[in-house]
């Protein structure tokens, strides 16, 4: 799709926004209901998903997609768990696995949980505490993506950190079958450590499971579901655990449909027409541009625009040419017209122009612009002329840049806009597109030789660190591995102890420390490691058959909690 015709869609799109979002604010009301009878009333039928590609392994502690972590809330439990809920109720931490919010002590480095009875695993197996020690340890021997951001403050991370093989946590995560609890100890104090514990890379998994990545074969869990088949060729079978029975509401709430079954390979104008005759209820990718205006008049009640904590951006790998070159990296963030990768995405109600990592209305962001015209608070317009310039300072000018893309309608035409820019820019530029089943782990691995790829970040949680620290820490930066979440491969260690402080203060001072990250965040601009492009809204087409729809902040829409008529 050319730049020009997304112009006149972006005009229409607009008319159709307050439907959109009136959708959205009345999207929690059902919940509120009695829940018995709504279960008594939907209970039961198929739920049918569609995405272009399926999103990689299976495994809860490697996958790092939003596409899976999804999934992952009706399939696997933490220690604690985000709420299952609408809004922002979303952000709110609950017990799960635990019984109960842990006891703090020592400090705030000395958290003692008590297992809660009665859970079993898919398999039939009760949850004990030595499957959390287990589930805790296989996080390093796995070499999980966060295990050096998230869980590298619990006392023993560092050995297992060096050598996952003999990885015990020996003094950081003790468990005691007589008592039924687990302590976990921390070096030091971590304002977010429940947060970080929440998430799906911290699942209780039996303890029994193999200290490998699982690829396809899915892994027990304790959720209202269980991952019955999986075949990232054509779909995921989702059916209901056995052994569940409803232990909290608020972590791991029943689910109304029978089975769920998630199908890949469909293009999105497939899948929008599959919507649209009743043969499947949800799509995971946004809908082509050209496809909205037609939404938005003919099926608004089944559209449902939802914020979105997140960025596009373009990770420029540091550490090979063009990119190894910070006047290179510079040049591209200056050449890159942002209204219109806007446009490609579907225009100014689904999207705005970002020039910085924190995205709006985040701990930590302020308004700020380096890589524009007469910088300032906003971006405004591309600067090819400084561009240009800096190509030539640098010195490498004409060397060949593969784009590598995801193949979808979406990523490719970012890609390809990219590749454009670079040819303009003066470089012998090319643009590769790869399933999204494998693109996220390739552009990952050094082994790969990626120089510059086009990707997407939603929030682990709200906070700061959870975009800088995770994205740009040296700790997040694995060679040779499918989990190196720092795809640019950028390490400054001044800036690591920068955000290390600005941790230790959100402790005592939040303000303050959300000072510091909108410092640590220009500062990083300024080495430009990555080009952000633009922070999305997500765009949900359901079936009209679909009921109960609900948006949670946190893991978007909660399929679980929706009813097929």
């Amino acid at each position: 799709m050319t730049i020009r015709s997304t112009i006149s869609i972006r005009r229409t799109v607009a008319a159709f926004a307050g439907l959109l979002l009136t959708q959205t604010l009345l999207s929690g009301a059902a919940y509120a209901e009695d829940r018995a009878a709504l279960m008594t009333q939907h209970r039961g039928g198929t739920m049918t998903l569609s995405a272009v590609s399926a999103a990689g392994t299976v495994d809860p502690m490697l996958n790092y997609t939003a596409q899976y972590w999804q999934v992952y809330q009706m399939t696997y439990d933490g220690l604690v768990k985000f709420k299952q809920a609408g809004g922002t109720e979303g952000f709110k931490i609950v017990p799960a696995i635990a019984e109960a919010m842990p006891e703090v002590k020592n400090d705030g480095k000395t958290y003692v949980f008590k297992i809660r009875k009665g859970i079993k695993f898919s398999n039939g197996k009760d949850v004990t505490p030595a499957d959390v020690l287990a589930s805790f340890q296989r996080i390093f021997k796995v070499k999980g993506p966060t295990m050096g951001s998230f869980y590298n403050g619990i006392v023993g991370a560092d050995k297992c950190m060096e050598n996952g093989d003999t990885c015990t946590l020996d003094g950081g995560v003790i468990a005691d079958e007589k008592a039924g609890t687990v302590t976990i100890n921390l070096v030091a104090a971590d304002s977010e450590f429940f947060a970080k514990l929440a998430v799906p890379h911290a699942s209780i998994v039996p303890a029994d499971t193999a200290a490998k990545d699982a690829g396809t074969s899915p892994i027990p869990g304790t959720g209202a579901y269980m991952i019955a088949s999986y075949n990232p060729n054509e779909q995921m079978v989702l059916k209901r655990n056995p052994y569940f029975k409803e232990w909290s509401v608020d972590a791991q709430p029943d689910g109304y449909a029978d089975e769920i079954d998630y199908k890949f390979g469909m293009t999105e104008e497939a899948g929008i027409n599959a919507v649209i005759n009743g043969q499947v209820d949800w799509m995971y990718d946004t809908p082509p541009a050209d496809r909205l205006p037609e939404l938005g008049s003919k099926y608004a009640k089944q559209v449902h625009l939802d914020p979105l904590a997140a960025f596009w951006y373009a990770p420029m790998n540091v550490n090979l040419p063009p990119f190894n070159n910070i006047k290179a990296r510079q040049a591209l963030n200056y050449a890159i017209d942002r209204d219109a990768l806007v446009g490609l995405f579907g225009g100014e109600v689904l999207a705005q122009p970002s020039c910085q990592i924190l995205p709006p209305d985040f701990p930590g962001h302020v308004d700020d612009c380096l890589y524009t015209k007469d910088p300032g608070p906003q971006w405004s317009e591309a600067d090819m002329d400084k561009a240009k310039q800096l190509v030539e300072d640098s010195g490498t000018k004409g060397q060949k840049v593969t784009v590598i893309a995801e193949d979808n309608a979406v990523a490719r035409g970012i890609g390809t806009y990219l590749q454009s820019v670079l040819s303009e820019l003066g470089y012998d530029a090319s643009m590769k597109a790869i399933s999204p089943n494998i693109q996220f782990a390739y552009i990952q691995n050094t082994n790969n030789n990626v120089q510059i790829s086009v990707t997407q970040w939603y929030m682990d949680y709200p906070a700061a660190s959870d975009f800088l620290n995770v994205l740009l820490s040296c700790d997040s930066f694995h060679q040779g591995s499918d989990s190196s979440i720092n795809i640019s491969g950028y390490c400054n260690k001044d800036l690591d102890a920068k955000m290390k402080a600005a941790m230790t203060l959100s402790l005592t001072d939040e303000s303050a420390a959300n000072a510091e990250w909108a410092k640590i965040d220009k500062a990083y601009m300024g080495e430009s490691p990555l080009a952000p492009l633009f922070t999305p809204k997500s765009v949900n087409f359901t079936s009209a058959r679909l009921g109960n729809y609900l948006f949670n902040k946190q893991n978007r829409w909660i399929i679980s909690q929706s009813w097929v008529k």
